[in-house]
Parts: C-alpha cells; sequence; structure tokens
C-alpha cells in the first residue's frame, strides 16, 4: 500500500512542481475529496467499483500538489518575491547552508527573514568576493545588508548547465552579490541544530587539521566521514569519477548503509537480554542520528539517515516482504517533508540504488551461489555493485553522461574495505576531539587513505574503460528503465510474455536511438556563442562540427557540451573569418580592425573585439537587417550600441544579455 500512495505523492509532486494551481482550488479540492472518501468508506460495498481507493489516489496526488506549492512558496503572498524588487533594498537574512565555493565567490544558501523591516518568507543565494578578508559566515548566522537582487539568469550557451533550473527545484529564484563590509552581524542570533551541527563539524575539521595528515589524505578523510568536499583538488575528484568511485567521496547511502550493518553486528549481543531486539534498534537509530549530526546535518546525509532508520526498522520486522514498503515509507515521509528532494540527483540515485538491491540481489545470489567462501564473498560484492549500477545507470547518464566500465574493480577493490574504514574513522574523529589521537594511528590512517587514492588513481588512468560524452535524453531514461525491469523479470521467470516485453523495450530503445541519428544527419545550424575574450562560431552539418573562434585556447567545456547533446562525431577547428554563408544570407564579422565589407546590404554584423566604430554610420551604409554583439567586446559599448539599434529601429541582440543567438535551416 505505501508504494502506492508514494507513487501517487510523486505523480502529484511532480504536477504541482510544472504546472501552478491556486491555493484556493487545492484546499476545496481536498476537502471535496475528504467528505467523498468518508461518504464511500459507510456506503461503498464491497464488491463494488473501487470509489475508496481512486479517492484515496487523488487525495494523495492532491496533498503532493499542495506540499510542493508551499515548498515553492512563490505565489504566497509573504514571499519577498511578490515586493518591489528594483534598487537597493533592505534584507534580513539567516544563513541555511554553506556552499562549496569557487575560484571567485563564497556562497551560501540564506532564509529571507523580513524585507523592508517588513516579516517575508523566501530562500536566495548569496555571493560574497573571495578576496574578502572577514571571516566566512556560518550556519544560522543572521545579518542586515543593503542590496540589490538579482533573478538568476538561464545559461547563456546551448546545452550548459542549467543553474537556473537547479536553484529552482531549491525553491531559490534569486541571488545577492554584495560585499562582507556591507553586512551587519546581528549578535546572538537564534540557533537550531542543524547550526550547533554544522559548527560541531567545523569544530572536528580544525581538530583534525592540527594533526599529521597529508594534504590530498585529509581533503578525502574530510569527505569521506564528515561530507564536506571543499578541500578536494579537481585531480583527486576526476579520478574517482573517472574509476566510478565518486560515491565514496559523499556521505550517503552507502556509508550510512554499512554503518548499519556495523552497528548490527556490534550491538548484535544486546538480543541475549529481555527486550534486546527493541533496545538494539532504538540504540542502532540514535547512533545513526548521531553521525548525522556529526556530519553538519547536511540534506545528503539527512535524507540518507531518514532512509536507513526505516530499513533498520524493517530489519527488526525481520519480514523481507515488507522492504519495498518500508523503503516507500521512508520515500513518503521524506518527501512529505521536504517535496523538493524529489528533483535533487541524489536523492533519485541513492532511492533507485536501493530498489534495486533489494530487487536484484537476492535474483543475483538465486542465480548463482557458490560453494567456495573466496569465490561466494567475492560473488556477493559484485552481485551488490551489479544491482546498484543497474539502478543508477540510467540517471548516471542522463545526468553526466558517462560510465566508468571498471566501477566493479573499484567497488571490489575498495568496498570490502570500507567499513574498517569508516571505522577506524570514526574513531580517528573521537579521539582528535579529546585531543587523544595517537601519532601512530594517524600515521597508519593516513596510509590508508593514501593507498585508496593511488588505488584509484591507477584505475582511472585506464582511459579506454571509461565511456565519455554518451548522448542520453529523458525518452532513453524511461525506456532504459524498462528495458532492465524486462530483463530481471524475465531471468527470474524465463516466459515468452517476459522476453515478448525484453525485446519490444530493446528494439523500441534501438528505434529511438536510430531515429535521433537520422535527425542529427538531416540538421544544418549556425550558433553564436557567448564567451567573455573570444568570438566563437559554430557550424553543424549532420555529425561533423566546424568550430571558428578568435581563441582557440579560450574555449572551455562549451563544445563538449554541444557535441554529446547533438551527437557530433568529427570536429574541425578554424579561425574566425570575415564573412559567413548563413543559408541564402550573408553574416559580416566586424572585429577591432572595424573594417567595413565590400558587399553593401548584409542580413546581419556581429560586432566583436570592441570595435572603435560610429554604429549609426555603418547601418546607414551597410543597411544590416539585424545587429549582434558578442561576449567578446566592452559592456559600455555594447549598451551604446544598444541604443543605436533602438534608435534607428533595428533588432539588436546581445549574447551577454540574451545569450547564444541561433539560425536553424534544412531542419525537417
Amino acid at each position: 500500500m505505501s508504494i502506492k500512495l508514494t507513487v501517487y505523492l510523486i505523480t502529484g509532486i511532480i504536477i504541482g512542481f510544472y504546472f501552478e494551481i491556486g491555493p484556493y482550488i487545492l484546499f476545496f479540492g481536498l476537502l471535496a475529496l475528504f467528505l467523498c472518501l468518508l461518504w464511500f468508506n459507510k456506503k461503498q460495498p464491497r464488491d463494488g467499483f473501487p470509489f475508496f481507493g481512486l479517492i484515496t489516489a487523488l487525495i494523495t496526488m492532491l496533498l503532493g500538489v499542495c506540499i510542493i506549492t508551499l515548498s515553492k512558496s512563490k505565489d504566497l503572498p509573504h514571499h519577498y518575491s511578490n515586493k518591489e524588487l528594483s534598487g537597493l533594498k533592505q534584507w534580513e537574512l539567516k544563513v541555511t547552508e554553506v556552499l562549496k565555493p569557487n575560484k571567485y565567490t563564497h556562497r551560501y544558501f540564506a532564509k529571507v527573514i523580513s524585507f523592508e523591516n517588513k516579516k517575508s518568507i523566501g530562500k536566495v543565494v548569496l555571493s560574497f568576493p573571495m578576496d574578502s578578508l572577514m571571516n566566512q559566515l556560518k550556519v544560522d548566522d543572521e545579518f542586515m545588508v543593503f542590496s540589490n537582487v538579482e533573478t538568476i539568469k538561464p545559461p547563456l550557451n546551448p546545452y550548459q548547465f542549467e543553474y537556473k533550473d537547479y536553484l529552482r527545484k531549491q525553491g531559490v529564484y534569486h541571488q545577492i552579490q554584495t560585499d562582507y563590509n556591507l553586512v551587519v552581524l546581528k549578535e546572538n542570533p537564534k540557533r537550531t541544530i542543524f547550526g550547533l551541527a554544522s559548527n560541531f563539524r567545523e569544530h572536528i575539521i580544525s581538530k583534525l587539521k592540527n594533526e599529521d595528515f597529508g594534504k590530498d589524505e585529509l581533503a578525502v578523510i574530510q569527505a569521506l566521514l564528515l561530507g564536506k568536499r571543499d578541500d578536494i583538488s579537481e585531480g583527486t575528484y576526476n579520478n574517482y569519477k573517472n574509476a566510478g568511485a565518486v560515491h565514496i567521496l559523499a556521505v550517503s547511502g552507502l556509508h550510512v548503509g554499512i554503518l548499519l550493518f556495523l552497528f548490527q553486528f556490534l550491538l548484535s549481543p544486546l538480543e541475549r537480554f529481555p527486550k534486546g531486539k527493541t533496545i538494539k534498534l532504538i540504540s542502532i537509530i540514535l547512533l545513526l542520528w548521531a553521525y548525522a549530526f556529526v556530519a553538519g546535518l547536511s540534506p545528503s546525509i539527512v535524507r540518507a539517515v531518514t532512509m536507513f532508520s526505516f530499513l533498520a526498522y524493517a530489519i527488526y520486522l525481520n519480514r523481507p516482504t515488507n522492504s519495498f514498503n518500508i523503503i516507500a515509507l521512508s520515500m513518503f515521509f521524506i518527501l512529505l517533508i521536504k517535496p523538493l528532494f524529489l528533483f535533487q540527483v541524489g536523492f533519485q540515485m541513492s532511492y533507485a540504488a536501493v530498489f534495486s538491491i533489494v530487487w536484484i540481489y537476492p535474483k543475483l545470489q538465486r542465480f548463482w551461489f557458490p560453494e567456495n567462501i573466496i569465490v561466494r564473498k567475492t560473488w556477493q560484492l559484485l552481485s551488490v555493485s551489479i544491482a546498484a549500477q543497474l539502478g543508477v545507470l540510467p540517471i548516471s547518464l542522463f545526468y553526466f553522461h558517462q560510465f566508468p566500465a571498471l566501477f566493479f574493480i573499484s567497488n571490489l577493490l575498495i568496498i570490502p574495505f570500507l567499513g574498517l574504514i569508516l571505522g577506524i574513522g570514526i574513531l580517528v574523529i573521537l579521539l582528535s576531539i579529546f585531543d587523544a589521537l595517537p601519532s601512530f594511528l594517524t600515521i597508519s590512517y593516513n596510509t590508508v587513505i593514501k593507498t585508496m587514492n593511488n588505488t584509484i588513481n591507477w584505475i582511472a588512468k585506464q582511459e579506454g574503460f571509461i565511456i565519455k560524452d554518451i548522448p542520453f535524453d529523458a525518452f532513453q531514461l524511461v525506456l532504459s528503465y524498462l528495458v532492465i525491469f524486462s530483463l530481471v523479470v524475465f531471468v527470474s521467470k524465463p516466459k515468452l510474455k517476459n522476453i515478448t516485453a525484453l525485446f519490444i523495450g530493446i528494439i523500441t530503445l534501438q528505434g529511438w536511438s536510430i531515429w535521433n541519428q537520422i535527425n542529427t544527419q538531416r540538421k544544418e545550424a549556425f550558433v553564436l556563442l557567448h564567451k567573455s575574450k573570444n568570438t566563437m562560431v559554430l557550424h553543424q552539418k549532420g555529425t561533423s562540427l566546424s568550430l571558428y573562434a578568435s581563441d582557440s585556447i579560450n574555449i572551455g567545456s562549451l563544445i563538449n557540451d554541444y557535441k554529446t547533446a547533438e551527437r557530433i562525431q568529427s570536429v574541425s577547428y578554424h579561425t574566425v573569418e570575415n564573412n559567413f554563408n548563413v543559408g541564402e544570407k550573408k553574416l559580416f564579422v566586424m572585429d577591432s580592425l572595424g573594417i567595413y565589407p565590400q558587399v553593401k546590404n548584409q542580413d546581419y554584423i556581429l560586432l566583436t573585439q570592441s570595435p572603435k566604430i560610429h554604429l549609426e554610420r555603418v547601418i546607414d551604409s551597410i543597411n544590416p537587417k539585424m545587429v549582434i554583439a558578442d561576449g567578446n567586446n566592452y559592456k559600455s559599448y555594447v549598451k551604446r550600441w544598444k541604443q543605436t539599434c533602438l534608435k534607428k529601429e533595428i533588432p539588436f541582440h546581445s549574447t551577454g544579455e540574451k545569450g547564444h543567438y541561433y539560425f536553424n535551416f534544412n531542419e525537417h
């Protein structure tokens, strides 16, 4: 039953997220359905149409719509976004989460306490310059600031990371960029358990930094045990990603699951006492939440501990058939409180992995059960890895477009020892808190982490086994899960209808891939990208891509993103030309030399490298149909050109404001 209710709730959350439904409609809809439920519960005959079940489903879906509407909170009257936001405004904010800084800024999530001295609700992202001398803010810090607020800009180039959409799925719609010296901190702000946990984690990290750990080893220890990845170098992170072991660097379901079974083993003697099983269950749940507190009560650890608290209860009941219902119940409980978690990758992958392990692992064990204990233990580890990988593979391909084929080697070499690594790590933390960590344990643990890093580094260097830039869309995501489901069902019950369903799924998946390839072959596109200090033009013909750039080094990941999404097979590089033919239209590129085209009546003029020209004269001379300015211009020039085009009533497109400029032709 809990599985069905969870599916209904998820359906309601998705509907409520993508469609705006007024609060009055929701309220009266829920009220009407509850009255119908009460009436049918008394009047419905048992052998008639299941009106009770139908209304229960509708109520649960409507409940999902309600909670996601409240979580978005943008349409609620006290939300700050419903006020006049232009100009400098007074904000009272409370830091709720410290985000990973980038090269230029410290960033935070903050809750809006008041706006212009009036109580408000909402959530914003804060950015402070990295070069500020003031200490970083902490969770629970409250402060006043006078600042402008900015909407989150959509990506300026095709297939870039959708940062605006990512923040929207966290309930964030605006950002405040200010300086620390403009902030007035409030003395003795109200403390929450999240602030206490975050401060305690920072205290532990400061203690660990006083020990003789290597820089890379300490960064991995912080990530592995405390869920803080800020200090991990890009090289180390990429090694773990390419080796298929990046999940080790995030305190998640894997870590909490290992701790659950470790606590199960250590506390098993309690079962000998009266009510020992109940005492053991309570102790395990308390220990898991104590660990969550030590790890800073971050959203990922709270999700994982909540899920495994329910799983601990399922183990306590000792009813394997209840596992799916208990997992679904934990998901229902989490989404009821935090419905926006549904759209977070970590949440999706955690539950996909756990559901897959619970369902597929026993089937793999029944498929083959070796008599040799070493072979059997190896097969059990492989079975867990295969089951988890099958569960998360479609999601991983959809979001990351990469498949590390040697994931099973990473898991075979690391996972068997991860319980020991976590156990010793917790001991290291406890001893360091009391300044009682012996040097031999520091050296030993540092060696263990260094060995793990070296092992991962070796696996990551086998680049021939890392499949990158895999095009994978949402429809393929759904089809892949249908194929995996059909495959597991067929292996369990090799019947004609099951193999038929499997073949239909595979053929549909292949057919969709072929259809996409055909569409790509027939496509021709011309795209002007936005890039500061560079002029970049793409010309796609089928699966071939020509890149015209003024600086071939300053390209970044833009080409890879486009190449993957458009299924490009070959890329050629060229310098930017002054004249381009875009179908039957002509594009003239006017650079810093400011040379006029020989041919008049150009369709498009691209201004780049801040040419020192009198645009009004250029327009009178060439008579273009449109003027475009890319990211390789001074902002003051772009602003002036925009005013000139407005005066001359000619369309003007600035890539810094509107994003890339896209020409499509010969697209069927």
